[in-house]
């Protein structure tokens, strides 16, 4: 019997092989380009400076949970326990950006420095407040007593608005300074019959002798929209990096989502970030209101509420002008772009 059917002529062969080339060169070829843009688009890696704060619950969320890699980055967020420290670090490029609070932008952006909110996070609804022992009644009694706080933080920011609306002012107290986390431990001790912090750090001085040794006695409550978080980057980082940014954004708001979803797992990631129980974190959150998209435009926009940074920085700026902490009130529009969160919200 002869095979020929069964097998190939040396002839076939090579017309074989050269059709096997002429197949899988341009895949070979097809793959490799495929691995050289793979390489080109590793994640752009973006250090952001946060602190312990529950109303960047959304962030640790998705650090966690690592979001960011949805939108090709890498994310690390450095933590800094004295909030003031955060702006000269996006100043030198230790860090791409961070989460401020408005009053330090309008306090950079007078200062010559060209830091941009690109969106807001949230505002304090009661995580920010002025606690204080048995001895004192409201505000009034702050007159000669020891406070403790952190200088040109929100904290410094909350007090001077306390102390001006009660009329009173820094010459009618013995200033104290410490960081936030500090403060429970002073007052705690006796040190200090007043202090001046935020979540997590106000619960524990809350909670303190069976939470009936300390009270709060002017909060961010009474001041809606003044204590406001925001994420901030330097101008030329958001023109050199607006893709970027914008994906930061989108992770953000993913978290936020997370959280809406899954709030019990959720609490649990963000009390592991912040050093508490879930069920503390849950109730923490009572103390924030995060801005969902559709509403954030709305910050950036002139308006006599408080949640428009045109009203709270016209405050912002006069009571910071009249410590001696600027010299002029800089424009608005000086200390944000809004060109990133109008996009999304579209």
């Amino acid at each position: 019997m002869k095979l020929a059917g069964l097998f190939s002529s040396p002839a076939a062969s090579t017309s074989s092989s050269s059709l096997l080339g002429r197949l899988f060169k341009p895949a070979l070829g097809a793959a490799l380009s495929l691995a050289t843009a793979a390489a080109m688009a590793a994640p752009t890696n973006m250090k952001i400076a946060t602190v312990v704060w529950i109303g960047y619950g959304p962030f640790y969320v998705a650090e966690s949970l690592d979001l960011f890699k949805k939108y090709n980055l890498k994310v690390s967020l450095q933590v800094f326990t004295d909030p003031a420290l955060i702006p000269p670090a996006i100043a030198s490029g230790a860090v791409d950006g961070g989460m401020l609070t408005y009053d330090q932008v309008v306090g950079q952006v007078a200062a010559g420095k060209a830091m941009k909110v690109v969106m807001p996070i949230d505002y304090s609804n009661g995580g920010d407040a002025i606690v204080a022992d048995g001895s004192i009644k409201s505000v009034k009694d702050f007159k000669g007593k020891k406070i403790g706080y952190n200088p040109l933080s929100p904290s410094d920011f909350l007090l001077s608005y306390a102390l001006k609306v009660n009329g009173l002012s820094e010459k009618d107290i013995s200033p104290v300074s410490m960081t936030p986390e500090a403060v429970p431990a002073a007052m705690a001790s006796g040190q200090l019959p007043i202090g001046v912090t935020y979540e997590p750090s106000l619960s524990q001085i809350l909670g303190q002798g069976g939470g009936k040794k300390f009270k709060v006695v002017f909060s961010s409550k009474d001041a809606p929209g003044l204590i406001a978080d925001v994420l901030v980057f330097d101008d030329k980082a958001i023109k050199a990096k607006p893709a970027e940014i914008s994906g930061l954004i989108k992770a953000y708001l993913d978290g936020m989502a997370y959280m809406k979803a899954k709030p019990d797992e959720a609490a649990k990631i963000i009390g592991k970030f912040m050093g508490v129980s879930a069920k503390e974190a849950k109730e923490q959150m009572g103390g924030v209101y995060n801005i969902p998209l559709a509403e954030m435009p709305k910050a950036f926009l002139p308006a006599k509420e408080t949640t428009s940074y045109y009203a709270s920085g016209e405050v912002i700026g006069q009571l910071l002008k009249a410590k001696g902490q600027i010299s002029a009130i800089p424009a608005t529009e000086a200390t944000f772009d809004a060109s990133l969160v109008k996009a999304l919200a579209k």
